[in-house]
């Protein structure tokens, strides 16, 4: 149906996939007894809702205090920061490494092509020499044949 309130947005056409994510008006709805859909489930649990409720419930009861059930949320969240960010740098060294051998498959590309150019340079220079000493030496036979003959 309709949405009661938009608490955020999820983008996975990036990656890591972006999620923008009203953490307390989340936590809050949970709390009043909303149940979130299967894939809604999956981006509270990955952004820490689910565990901030699974704790508070815990305060609740009594089993932790506020104190240690904040440490807790920030502990987890850390962790998940610092996999994310691991996730980001192993994706920027994979596009680095991607660049650089396409940049050097380019490179690659570009002196076999210079050298295809410069062997047909070479042949081209090579055909004009022996056209022009073909050339000088047909010049040379009919002057050597002009002084053969004697003038009449």
């Amino acid at each position: 149906g309709r949405f009661i309130e938009q608490i955020g947005s999820y983008n996975p056409n990036t990656n890591p996939a972006t999620i923008v994510l009203n953490f307390e008006r989340a936590l809050a709805w949970l709390n009043v007894g909303a149940q979130p859909t299967l894939t809604a489930k999956r981006i509270l649990s990955y952004e820490g809702v689910l565990l901030a409720k699974h704790l508070e419930g815990g305060v609740k009861k009594g089993a932790l205090t506020q104190e240690q059930a904040d440490a807790k949320l920030a502990a987890w969240k850390a962790e998940k920061a610092a996999k994310i960010n691991a996730k980001k740098e192993g994706l920027s060294k994979d596009a680095a490494a991607a660049y650089k051998a396409a940049v050097e498959a380019e490179a690659k590309v570009n002196q076999e092509r210079a050298e295809a150019i410069a062997k047909r340079k070479a042949e081209a220079e090579e055909a004009a020499r022996a056209a022009a000493e073909a050339a000088a030496a047909e010049a040379a036979a009919q002057v050597a044949e002009a002084e053969e003959t004697p003038a009449e």
